[in-house]
């Protein structure tokens, strides 16, 4: 299991960000510019933790030691279910670089923060 998953699915920000490049890019078609660096992306990271119910991860795909995995996640926004997957790539120190993630019923109000 990704240690990415057993922080998010612990409920962990501190996990989760300590994982996390200095200069880790986040990208989503809820967004139109994707958010830069670490300061940026924690409070994306608190909202989820915030808004999102029931909140769980359903598939992963990527051996142990791969620098790309995919996070296939299920949740519900007010009641309403969606379902995404968080891709990480990671670099050769482990932290994530990038972490693109995709709704493929999204929820347009979420209160996204500012970048």
């Amino acid at each position: 299991m990704h240690p990415f998953r057993t922080a998010v699915e612990a409920r962990d920000l501190d996990a989760m960000v300590g994982l996390l490049a200095e200069d880790v890019i986040f990208r989503s078609p809820v967004v139109f510019k994707p958010y830069q660096g670490r300061a940026a992306v924690v409070p994306i990271l608190r909202s989820v933790l915030e808004v999102f119910e029931d909140f769980r991860y359903v598939r992963e795909i990527g051996a142990a030691d791969a620098a790309d995995h995919a996070l296939v996640f299920q949740a519900a926004i007010g009641g309403r279910e969606i379902e995404g997957c968080d891709f990480l790539h990671a670099d050769e120190t482990g932290s994530i670089t990038e972490l693109p993630s995709w709704s493929v019923r999204s929820a347009p109000s979420w209160p996204w923060p500012k970048p």
